[in-house]
């Protein structure tokens, strides 16, 4: 045996050229999706109803619980800008006690427009405060 066979790096392979390396068994990288919220789902269907005329100003989410129920409280506030905008979110105004939502595992329980405030002008403006109740399925 020559001395440089046994001074040879047995860590060589580690750092080859590993684009010459085919790898059968990996899985392609998979992107993963958020995963969607009740409050998004909520924000999801309010903003459809809207006809996407209008623009989320703050969403408050509070848990509740009774002894035969469980849910959750969502107050939503709605700004429409411009004369367009503002016939839009009328039409929320209208609408909206009388919606049937599917939100997955959720029941609205109550769907209420709770404060208004309609500015006109050179802009006119319009916010919407909605409250809905949601109690969880099952």
């Amino acid at each position: 045996m020559m001395l440089t066979e046994s001074l040879r790096d047995p860590f060589a392979h580690i750092f080859a050229d590993f684009g010459d390396i085919e790898v059968k068994s990996a899985p392609a990288p998979r992107a993963y999706r958020a995963r969607r919220t009740t409050a998004d789902r909520v924000r999801t269907a309010l903003m459809g109803l809207t006809g996407g005329a209008g623009t989320l100003i703050a969403h408050d989410e509070k848990a509740w619980a009774s002894i035969t129920f469980s849910g959750a409280r969502h107050e939503v506030v709605i700004e429409f800008c411009g004369a367009e905008a503002v016939a839009q979110g009328e039409e929320l105004i209208e609408r909206l006690p009388d919606h049937e939502f599917a939100i997955p595992g959720q029941l609205v329980a109550d769907a209420t427009i709770t404060s208004v405030d309609h500015r006109f002008g050179a802009m006119e403006r319009l916010e919407v405060t909605a409250v809905l109740l949601l109690l969880e399925e099952g």
